[in-house]
C-alpha cells in the first residue's frame, strides 16, 4: 500500500491545448527549459532527442550541489493525457539510488489544459527514501514552478 506522504502533486489550468503541453514534455531536450528546480541540465544519451514513448529510455544529467546523472524510462503514456517516467542512478547503481515517478496528466477542460505534476516516491530505492522525502514542500515549489515555465513558453 502507498504512503500517501509518498506522493506529492501540484496543477495549474494553462491555457494552451493539451497536444501542445505533452508535445513539449514529451522531448527530454526540452527538460532543461521547463525545469523549475534549476537541476536538470540537459538530456544526454542516443535517444536524448527523440519523442518518449512507452518503454523509451533517456539520460539527463543534472546538478543539485555536485552533477551526476540519471536514466529514465517511460512507464506510462497516453498520447496528449498522462505521460511518467521512472528515475534511477546510471548502470547498477540504479538498483540501489532512485526509484522516484515524475508524473504529467493533462485534462482538457474551459480555457485550456488543467496540468497535474506528480512526484511519487512510493518505488524509491530504501538507501535514497529516506533522504529525500524531507524535500517533498521543496520538490512541490520546484513543480509549481515548471508548471508556470511550461505555461510560459506556450503562450508567450
Amino acid at each position: 500500500m502507498t504512503d500517501p506522504q509518498d506522493v506529492v502533486t501540484v496543477e495549474r489550468l494553462i491555457p494552451a491545448e493539451a497536444d501542445a503541453i505533452f508535445e513539449l514534455i514529451a522531448h527530454p531536450s526540452r527538460h532543461q527549459e521547463i525545469d523549475g528546480s534549476g537541476t536538470v541540465r540537459s538530456a544526454k544519451g542516443p535517444a536524448k532527442d527523440d519523442r518518449m514513448a512507452l518503454g523509451s529510455k533517456f539520460g539527463m544529467s543534472m546538478k543539485m550541489g555536485v552533477p551526476y546523472a540519471m536514466t529514465s524510462t517511460v512507464i506510462e503514456f497516453e498520447e496528449a493525457r498522462r505521460l511518467a517516467w521512472q528515475t534511477r542512478g546510471p548502470g547498477p547503481l540504479g538498483a540501489l539510488v532512485g526509484g522516484r515517478i515524475w508524473r504529467y496528466q493533462l485534462e482538457p477542460v474551459e480555457g485550456g489544459t488543467l496540468v497535474k505534476e506528480s512526484w511519487d516516491i512510493s518505488q524509491e530505492a530504501a538507501l535514497t527514501k529516506l533522504a529525500i522525502k524531507g524535500l517533498a514542500k521543496k520538490t512541490a515549489e520546484n513543480m509549481s514552478a515548471t508548471l508556470a515555465r511550461i505555461e510560459q513558453i506556450l503562450t508567450a
